[in-house]
């Protein structure tokens, strides 16, 4: 499945356990000799009781994150699609997130309150979260947010033109980044429209990134160049995205299944 091209191996492990070591996740996320995926994301039976589904999530290098937007988005469409219900709970180590369908097919996620206390990113030390004061080539003073990720939102005047191939890495495993963090490089088209471009820690490149998109919305309104709703405009398509006054972020976007199989038992 993916979200505007942020794409995802998802495995239903809600009946037959599947926890692979990172190896293995490393070769089904592989382009060239596995399915190839940004994630894996697994399907497993709730812990909390008013959910649904457990959602995990494992990067492309094996390690393991807590929240992915554009995943919760993906899952939500498969377990409402069962039941035809109008929302459900996704439990994460992020915590649970609420989703509903929404007109023209889209999926709209609460993704929980944004976190922008130095702690809770986490940072090193502490530091203004608003003005890190690190830079890498062009992407200079980022705002630290987390979504359940760390994410570093640089502002630049021309998100295409930034190498972020080239500075992503340097920024990402920072020693400021205790736990390494996501990279935007973020353009204010006008107050109601972002262009963002993503580094994701271990993933690298991606076309979308869900808490990216929405950290580059809290980190545009803490430095008052939006409101408190926007566009971002990533390079696999649009997210709507909406901090409200409740300190919770709200993502609104499409949702696509390209195909479906099954894994075999030996992975080789």
């Amino acid at each position: 499945m993916h979200g505007l091209g942020n794409d995802f191996v998802v495995v239903d492990a809600r009946t037959v356990p599947f926890a692979p070591d990172p190896a293995r996740v490393r070769a089904l996320a592989d382009r060239h000799t596995g399915i190839g995926c940004d994630q894996l994301v697994i399907l497993e039976p709730p812990g909390d009781s008013r959910a649904r589904v457990r959602m995990r999530i494992r990067n492309a290098d094996g390690g393991e994150v807590a929240a992915c937007g554009n995943a919760a988005r993906c899952v939500a469409s498969l377990v409402l699609a069962e039941d035809h219900d109008d929302a459900i709970l996704i439990e994460t180590a992020a915590g649970p997130i609420e989703a509903r369908p929404v007109d023209g097919g889209r999926i709209a996620v609460d993704m929980g309150p944004a976190q922008t206390d130095w702690a809770a990113i986490p940072l090193a030390e502490p530091r203004d979260t608003l003005h890190l004061g690190i830079e890498a080539g062009p992407l200079v003073d980022p705002v630290a947010v987390s979504l359940g990720n760390p994410h570093a939102v640089f502002f630049v005047a021309d998100a295409e033109a930034v190498d972020l191939a080239a500075h992503g890495p340097a920024i990402e495993r920072h020693p400021l980044f205790p736990e390494r963090t996501n990279v935007e490089a973020v353009q204010v088209i006008d107050p109601e429209c972002l262009r963002m471009r993503v580094w994701e820690r271990g993933v690298g490149l991606t076309r979308a990134c869900g808490t990216g998109a929405c950290a580059a919305l809290v980190a545009a309104h803490r430095r008052g160049l939006t409101g408190r709703r926007a566009t971002l405009r990533l390079d696999g398509g649009d997210l709507d995205i909406a901090w409200d006054d409740d300190n919770r972020v709200r993502m609104t976007g499409p949702v696509a299944t390209v195909f479906t199989g099954h894994l075999a038992e030996d992975p080789a």
